[in-house]
Formats: C-alpha cells, structure tokens, sequence
C-alpha cells in the first residue's frame, strides 16, 4: 500500500478506530454520567421537596385545572398554549365543537363563555377559568328535552352535512335571547359570524325564525 491512495486507506482506518472507540467506550460512559447527573439532580430536589416540573423557569402555568363545562366541574390537565377547543374535544371528549379553519374564521367551534358566544379554537383554555363554558351537549334538559333552538333545528331540517350545524345552534341560542323576534335579516345578521361550507343558509335561516318562534313560546 503507497502513495496517496495508501495514505487515504491509513487516514480511513485511523477515523473508523477513532469513531469505534468513542461509540464503544467514551460514548457509553458520556451517557452513563449524564444519566447519573440527572438522577442526582432529581433527588436533590425531591428532597427539598420540590420537583423537575416544579423547578421550572418562572412565568410557567398550572397545568392541572378545573374547568367549569355545561354545569359541571372538570379537572383537566392542560398545555399553557391549549386552545378551548383542543381541550373541549381530545381532554373532555365533547366533540360537538367542530375544528373547522382552527383559525376564527368559520364558526363551526362556536361555545358560549358566561352566556357570550365565541369561537373557542382562539382562546386558551387558561382564559376561561371561573368562567361557565357551555357547549351543545349541555343545551338539553336533564330529561333528556330539546332546547327550542335545537327542536327547531330538527324540524326544519335545517344542514345538508350538519357539520357546521353545533356552531350555528349556539349563535341561534344566543340570538333568540337576545332578540326573540328577528326579522330574517335580523337572524342573518346575528349568524353572519358562522359559515356553511355547504351553503344551505335558505334552510338554515329558516330554523332560526322557527326557532325564534319556539322561544317565544317556551
């Protein structure tokens, strides 16, 4: 072996001995130390009674918290940068909230904050403690009744795909408080914040003047 291609074949088996004794040796008790330093870190905390997650830089939240959801007390373990809607549906599992745009736009996420209609995918869930959350599921009575809005709905047969449809119903509950009779551009004009991917807002706006009608009743 010679020349210079020799000395490429030396140089070659130079850095394979190199790289296998970092890999075998050096790399193993790197890892072995680190881990050690680590665990060594952990009990120093544990014994002044505070944890790794504990010791976190300041400004962090609470994860674990308790939401107020459709009457009822929800402990729920949440992300600081959650949405409400992330929360709603993969923590609680009340999945009548729908991820439409994720971005505000479609209304299809649509849940009440303290009677208040708002898009819940552009609000962490840290903002909405001690706040009352009600969703579609919560609108029935305990007996299992209709709210008139989603009576109303059922009538008229109001979606095509009804994937818009939980979005839409808590427009119409807020609407039919605040205005128990619209006129039809009234009732457009308070649903104008929803959008149907299907365009069936002939039928749509029709369930909310019945179920304006059904309010007045109840």
């Amino acid at each position: 072996m010679g020349g210079a291609n020799g000395k490429e074949e030396v140089n070659g088996m130079e850095e394979a001995q190199v790289f296998e004794g970092v890999s075998r040796r050096n790399f193993i008790k790197g890892v072995v130390a680190g881990g050690t330093t680590v665990y060594a870190a952990g009990y120093l905390f544990r014994q002044n009674g505070v944890t790794l997650a504990q010791a976190a830089a300041p400004g962090t939240v609470e994860r674990l918290i308790t939401l107020r959801v459709n009457g009822q007390d929800r402990p729920v373990d949440v992300m600081p940068q959650e949405t409400l809607a992330m929360t709603l549906r993969y923590k609680l599992g009340l999945t009548g909230p729908k991820l439409g745009c994720d971005r505000a736009e479609c209304g299809a996420c649509t849940v009440l904050l303290d009677g208040v209609n708002h898009y819940s995918c552009s609000i962490f869930t840290h903002q909405v403690r001690g706040r009352e959350v009600t969703t579609i599921e919560g609108l029935a009575a305990a007996d299992g009744t209709l709210h008139p809005v989603q009576q109303a709905v059922l009538d008229e047969t109001g979606f095509q795909c009804a994937f818009c449809a939980p979005g839409f119903i808590m427009s119409m509950v807020v609407m039919v408080r605040e205005n128990p009779n619209p006129t039809r551009a009234e009732a457009a004009q308070a649903l104008s914040g929803n959008l149907c991917r299907c365009g069936d807002y002939n039928k749509i706006l029709n369930s909310a003047m019945r179920a304006a009608e059904y309010s007045r009743r109840a």
